[in-house]
């Protein structure tokens, strides 16, 4: 079983990459690093798990260009249902584009029909809670901008926080076992029970996490505060 990290040398902040790390040593699986100049291994081999996480504004555009060749065969994998997970602004990447405050646009990938508004002068910076099936989801965000234009039921249903944008339930995007999020840093690591979720996509029978008593521990604290009602959720 191998667990594919895409363009680490760029895609790499907040602690993103935790998330490949944790659930390949709670696995088993072969942890395998991608890098800007190298064929992705999932056009070729049974990869369990692709994962690509967030990046700065120019690695963005670094990044579709290096990936647009391959889009092909990540729709070939999503639709024969392999399970992709992307974190942080790496979701608009595969947008239809990006438009900057001057009013200008960078055109991205265009897998989804959603496009991102960057606002350079007013990063948003909040806690997260939300749903996913009968799980709770808690996570940060701290980006530049939001999407707009999905009308379906996205990733997860947000219960505080702001969806992939802040007058819209609906966060992060899926198509099959394609998903991808604004939530950024250790996603699975801070909670649990998706962590086991994608376990159990990535075809582990009984999924067994490391450290999984001490996880639960924190994800429950975690959980109990960010429900608190007069806790504050948005920071500038």
């Amino acid at each position: 079983m191998k667990i594919e990290v895409l363009y680490p040398e760029l895609c790499n902040l907040y602690g993103d990459l935790a998330n490949a790390e944790y659930l390949a040593r709670s696995s088993g699986a072969e942890l395998v690093r991608t890098g800007l100049r190298d064929t992705p291994r999932f056009l070729t081999e049974d990869v369990a798990l692709v994962y690509m996480g967030g990046t700065t504004e120019r690695g963005q555009n670094i990044v579709r260009d290096v990936f647009a060749p391959h889009l092909d065969g990540l729709v070939k994998r999503t639709d024969n249902g392999g399970v992709t997970l992307v974190t942080g602004n790496a979701l608009e990447i595969f947008g239809e584009y990006i438009e900057n405050e001057d009013g200008s646009r960078e055109a991205m990938l265009n897998l989804f029909p959603i496009h991102a508004q960057r606002h350079m002068t007013a990063r948003y910076n909040s806690l997260y809670l939300g749903r996913l099936e009968d799980m709770d989801i808690v996570g940060f965000k701290s980006q530049f901008g939001h999407s707009y234009g999905m009308n379906g039921d996205g990733l997860f249903t947000t219960v505080r926080g702001a969806g992939l944008n802040p007058d819209v339930k609906a966060e992060g995007l899926r198509r099959n076992n394609l998903m991808l999020t604004y939530l950024l840093g250790p996603l699975a690591v801070l909670n649990p029970p998706f962590a086991k979720y994608l376990l159990g996509l990535m075809g582990v029978a009984e999924p067994a996490l490391a450290f999984e008593d001490a996880a639960m521990d924190v994800y429950t604290h975690r959980l109990e505060q960010f429900s608190q009602p007069e806790r504050g959720f948005i920071y500038h």
